[in-house]
């Protein structure tokens, strides 16, 4: 039923006296507190509503006359008026009832002057309805969402619903990394770094040619992993430290406390997958996003470029490509932790029943290693397999460590890092890929299509990077701007007609 502004400014008014009457009677009735909020939670929901009605209602349908002038045309008022779902915060709103300007009715309605005045999205949900939708699809699954939104709001979004939207959000996340201010600092060190972390994919169903026998056999289909590379970009303070103390905050979790922060940091995550029509890698995605973030924090050249990466190859030849690309000195660190481990792997391996002798024996290197004494590590290491009486599996473990360290040693200079503050673990992408990816798109059973899951991963990063209102801003006004170029020549008329 449509509603005038009269008569919805009346129901208004009316629910306000029902709430005022209902605080009396519960008052009188000793009513527990918590019952009265719901309650007058549930009447607010009615009469926003009801506000939103009348606001909409006084705007009339945007008929702006019989004819209307735009781009040199005439255009035609059609005769008949078109409705619109709107579904606010509040909850659905009745059909909003709106004046057409085309050629004809069969063909493209080129202006509807009351969607412009309002601003009105494309889909049915609001502006606002989405954006809260959206944070909370971002840090849970979309079941638990939903629930949670039916919980607060009087309004029941679909699961289908919900990532129609979150795709449609995501699609604005590219033009708003480009439109983003360079971040100024005078923090003297900035800092790439890389990981990957698997993300479940779906596959295709099976051919119709594939029978019930068949599957069967296979069995189910769980479908199969496609890495998403998760980078990020920050800048940092010196830290300078000794052997000693970093002895004692990587073995003994002490002095974590005292540790510069990192400051404007950006995180970016991307899986390989087609993007107009061409397979688009996202490794290659997350460093060409690094060119862009050297580019503009290191314009003045007053930084120092610091890389720390676990061990895996193809980041690091993306890294000299990077290199190559951009001409300048990027100074490359193999994250610490890993290393380590790969220590506490040869320990275990040599002294498995002794927790103390293999503590000692990766203390030692450790600290060796630090010192710039990494040759002779792998020195002592080839001596040990080589005299000692190892049986196959022990042989296999010592020659995976001393080849990990031979290929890694050029970045393995921990003596200078350390004298000049650089930062030689790569916690922050370690941590990146758990909560970016892993706590979000890991869930039971999830299992994600690519397009789908790198909405999700687009919109996380942004939700992550602390960028969200500034986004839903940046994206409405796009929206706005894309979907109504007539808006001004709308707002005129309006004024022109009271």
């Amino acid at each position: 039923m449509i509603m005038t502004h009269e008569q919805a400014i009346l129901k208004a008014k009316d629910q306000l006296a029902q709430m005022e009457q209902y605080i009396r009677q519960a008052s009188r009735h000793g009513e527990q507190v918590h019952q009265v909020e719901e309650g007058l939670w549930q009447r607010i929901m009615k009469l926003g509503r009801l506000m939103l009605t009348a606001y909409v209602a006084e705007q009339g349908t945007g008929d702006l006359g019989p004819t209307l002038d735009y781009k040199g045309r005439q255009l035609n008022r059609l005769d008949k008026r078109h409705a619109k779902i709107y579904k606010s915060v509040f909850g659905e709103l009745p059909p909003i009832e709106r004046t057409v300007y085309g050629s004809r009715e069969t063909q493209k309605h080129e202006v509807i002057p009351l969607d412009a005045r309002l601003g009105l999205p494309e889909s049915e949900f609001s502006y606002l309805l989405q954006k809260w939708c959206q944070s909370k699809c971002v840090k849970e699954s979309y079941k638990n969402a939903k629930f949670d939104i039916e919980e607060i709001l009087p309004i029941s979004p679909s699961i289908r619903a919900l990532e129609d939207m979150n795709q449609s959000m995501a699609e604005d996340v590219e033009g708003f990394r480009k439109s983003e201010s360079v971040p100024v600092d005078n923090h003297p060190i900035c800092v790439i770094t890389a990981d990957c972390k698997g993300v479940r994919i779906r596959k295709d169903k099976p051919p119709e040619k594939d029978d019930a026998r068949h599957a069967r056999k296979r069995g189910p289909r769980p479908g199969n992993k496609r890495e998403a590379c998760v980078g990020g970009v920050y800048t940092i303070d010196r830290f300078v430290r000794s052997v000693d103390d970093v002895m004692d905050e990587t073995l003994r979790k002490k002095n974590e406390a005292n540790r510069p922060v990192p400051q404007n940091k950006q995180l970016r995550a991307e899986l390989t997958h087609r993007l107009d029509g061409v397979e688009s890698n996202g490794k290659d995605r997350v460093f060409d996003w690094f060119a862009d973030q050297i580019k503009m924090r290191h314009s003045d050249h007053s930084k120092e470029i610091v890389c720390v990466m676990d061990g895996e190859v193809c980041l690091w030849n993306k890294l000299n490509s990077l290199k190559k690309k951009l001409k300048i000195t990027i100074i490359p660190i193999l994250d610490i932790y890993h290393v380590i481990e790969y220590l506490w792997e040869a320990g275990w391996s040599l002294y498995g029943n002794e927790p103390k002798s293999v503590e000692a024996f990766v203390v030692e290197r450790t600290r060796r290693i630090l010192e710039g004494g990494v040759g002779r590590v792998m020195g002592g290491l080839r001596q040990m397999a080589t005299k000692g009486d190892f049986n196959k599996a022990q042989q296999k473990t010592f020659h995976k460590v001393i080849t990990y360290l031979q290929n890694h040693r050029h970045l393995m200079h921990y003596d200078t890092y350390l004298a000049k503050g650089y930062p030689i673990g790569s916690g922050v992408v370690e941590g990146a890929c758990g909560y970016v990816v892993k706590d979000r798109m890991e869930g039971t059973g999830m299992r994600w299509r690519i397009p789908t899951a790198q909405s999700m991963l687009n919109l996380r990063c942004v939700y992550l990077n602390d960028e969200w209102n500034e986004f839903q801003h940046y994206r409405i006004k796009n929206r706005v701007r894309n979907m109504y170029p007539y808006r001004n020549l709308v707002q005129h008329k309006y004024r022109e007609t009271g």
